[in-house]
């Protein structure tokens, strides 16, 4: 059933090839359409899944749907449609000294599989990508986002069958590890496998496949406050890169401070425990001279001492690291033995620090005096994401439609033969 499955994904994906931009754009605007009108059909499938998780675990807010991320997706779909093609676009022309020339051009990848957990809005932003893109998606989700995943698919195979394509351009699989081996192991019928979700699943998936892998890796993420950092904007982007969504892989880990800053994390640290929700409030797990500087001006039940092991974790809680550095280079050092090169930040008013942070940080994306947050596909302009790329070939950083589409050469000539 299903190599079935998969084999059918195949079939379907060639009649991508004669669609044109117009006609992809018009289906992805109707999906939009659909997910507005069924929003309460989503919610009533995402409410059934809700009921089998617990509240507390991390995973709840990312399985999450309601009205206003229903728009949101909604919203990123119609943005996909209206960005130009990624596909055909001439990337390079060569002529030979003989007459023959040499073009490289943008193409599908064809199929693409995709395996993600408790994460019902990439069902959508998964498809709209890789439709655009060209390519037919096989989508592996986790059993936590059943109900929601089913819901999705059935609405994207609604709109599919009434624009007259195969519904194989988007295929649900069965929630159980078969499908997970069939699919990882589908050489030859998927041409790509990427991964979304716990640093486990990640790992599973890259050592397991044999079809070619793009880590979407998990984020550890650094804010590093410069001996020339301003204050207000210190507050601003730590409290906002932790507290603005903690389950997601942008959200800000650990704090890495210069020590002549110090007398200043109290203010820096404040929002942190603003919330009047007790259960938003950040717990701080600080080392020595970062306890020594908020105790006293921070809650007690929410100020710990740091251990080894809150240094270079993915908390996705309301919990956060501080590390005392006794410079830009100590800061430097540190935070490349930690980071999982995902999103790093520095907050300072130095041009030359900030010039030397970006240069030196091997991250997939370095702010200066910005939040991690910012590390969405959506807010970077590309309409929505695949996910997050940590590695460095073929994609790196929020993969959107140029990153999902490959080349191949096409060459013109008149007859031309080699000697």
């Amino acid at each position: 059933m299903i190599e079935l499955q998969i084999e059918q994904a195949r079939q379907a994906s060639l009649s991508l090839l004669e669609l044109n931009e117009t006609q992809i754009n018009e289906v992805l605007n109707k999906l939009a359409d659909a997910l507005e009108v069924n929003t309460g059909t989503i919610i009533e499938a995402n409410a059934r899944d809700l009921s089998r998780m617990d509240p507390t675990d991390y995973r709840y807010d990312r399985l999450l749907l309601n009205a206003n991320r229903i728009a949101g997706i909604a919203s990123d779909t119609r943005n996909v449609a209206s960005l130009p093609s990624p596909l055909n676009i001439q990337l390079s022309e060569v002529v030979r000294p003989n007459g023959m020339i040499i073009r490289k051009v943008s193409v599908p990848f064809g199929v693409i599989g995709v395996i993600y957990e408790a994460r019902p809005n990439v069902t959508i932003d998964v498809f709209s990508l890789c439709f655009k893109a060209g390519s037919a998606v096989i989508l592996k989700g986790g059993k936590e986002a059943a109900d929601s995943n089913e819901c999705e698919v059935a609405i994207i195979h609604q709109v599919l069958c009434e624009a007259g394509l195969p519904t194989g351009l988007c295929t649900l699989l069965p929630n159980d590890h078969a499908a997970t081996a069939e699919l990882l192991n589908a050489v030859g019928r998927v041409d790509l496998i990427i991964p979304r979700g716990s640093r486990r699943l990640i790992d599973f998936v890259r050592d397991t496949a044999k079809v070619p892998v793009i880590e979407t890796g998990a984020g550890v993420c650094h804010t590093y406050i410069d001996k020339d950092a301003d204050t207000a904007k210190a507050a601003a982007i730590v409290n906002n890169g932790k507290t603005r969504r903690i389950s997601v892989c942008n959200a800000l880990d650990c704090v890495v401070v210069h020590k002549d800053r110090l007398s200043d994390l109290p203010t820096i640290c404040a929002p942190l425990c603003s919330n009047s929700d007790k259960t938003k409030q950040v717990i701080i797990y600080a080392d020595k001279p970062a306890y020594k500087a908020l105790e006293g001006h921070y809650p007690p039940e929410l100020l710990k001492p740091a251990l080894p092991e809150h240094f270079g974790y993915e908390f996705q809680a309301y919990k956060l690291s501080i590390r005392t550095v006794e410079d830009l280079d100590d800061a430097i050092r540190f935070v490349s033995s930690m980071t999982s090169k995902h999103s790093e930040s520095i907050v300072s008013e130095n041009k030359a620090a900030l010039s030397r942070y970006a240069r030196v940080i091997d991250a997939a994306c370095v702010y200066q005096n910005l939040p991690t947050s910012w590390t969405d596909g959506a807010q970077f302009g590309l309409g929505a994401e695949i996910g997050i790329s940590t590695q460095k070939l073929h994609a790196r950083g929020p993969m959107a439609l140029r990153e999902i589409t490959t080349y191949k050469y096409i060459i013109e000539g008149d007859a031309q033969v080699r000697a």
